[in-house]
């Protein structure tokens, strides 16, 4: 099992760890614990680099598989050995826009279920930039630019945002966990990760964010269509 130290401290650049596993016909291996986010509900996984004995292999790929996360490395050095020791440094800069971009997903999704009750359908981001689907009937230009506003005022409130594991019975106990139309949490898990923005959201989530809606910045709404008679998408980006 690889311990995920991004679920509790998403600030950490750099890391040690011992790698666990190889798989070379991959070219990849397997670190006891990570700050490499693999991706996952829309968030794409982290870049960087891995050192171990004097050879820095960039990281190209994360992914989870199982209780594991499996870092998929570039160039053509030779695979390190079990049990090495290793040193991560994400790349700080794609990860902190992601940070951003993610918190800022949420300050739309958050004012737009409090303001309108519309559930999430669908979403995917990148650094800077990403898109929500909401359950609306229409969709006009006077309520995008009212939604725009709303999110700015939320960003501007310098909310504090506060990640909580918490066992699946008790998070369950909390109203409107879950923000999606669909549930996409799996059954099985025994705990489950929470994003609040204080005063404004609180939802299941495992992705990364920043530690207050100041660090986002401004948010603009670039785009908006109609996907279907009761999906609508509004495109964000931060500056």
């Amino acid at each position: 099992m690889t311990e995920l130290i991004y679920q509790t401290d998403s600030y950490i650049k750099e890391f040690d760890a011992k790698v666990t596993s190889v798989l070379p016909e991959e070219r990849a291996f397997v670190l006891d614990r990570t700050a490499f986010y693999p991706g996952g509900g829309g968030q794409p996984c982290d870049f960087g680099t891995v050192t171990i004995d004097g050879v820095t292999y960039p990281v190209n790929k994360v992914k989870k598989q199982g209780d594991e996360v499996l870092h998929f490395l570039g160039g053509d050095a030779s695979l390190p050995a079990v049990g090495s020791a290793a040193h991560g440094i994400l790349d700080w800069e794609r990860r902190y826009r992601l940070m951003r971009t993610h918190t800022a997903l949420h300050i739309l999704c958050g004012t737009v279920f409090r303001d309108y009750g519309a559930l999430v359908t669908g979403g995917e981001m990148e650094p800077g930039k990403g898109r929500l689907d909401f359950e609306f009937e229409t969709m006009r230009g006077e309520l995008v630019r009212e939604i725009e506003a709303a999110i700015n005022k939320e960003a501007a409130q310098g909310r504090e945002i506060r990640v909580q594991i918490l066992p699946r019975e008790e998070a369950f106990q909390i109203p409107d966990l879950i923000r999606t139309k669909i549930n996409l949490l799996p059954p099985g898990i025994s705990h489950v990760r929470t994003v609040e923005i204080v005063g404004l959201d609180l939802q299941a989530d495992g992705g990364t964010h920043v530690r207050n809606t100041s660090e986002v910045g401004t948010i603009r709404v670039a785009n908006y269509k109609s996907k279907g008679a009761i999906n609508k998408r509004i495109y964000i980006e931060i500056e």
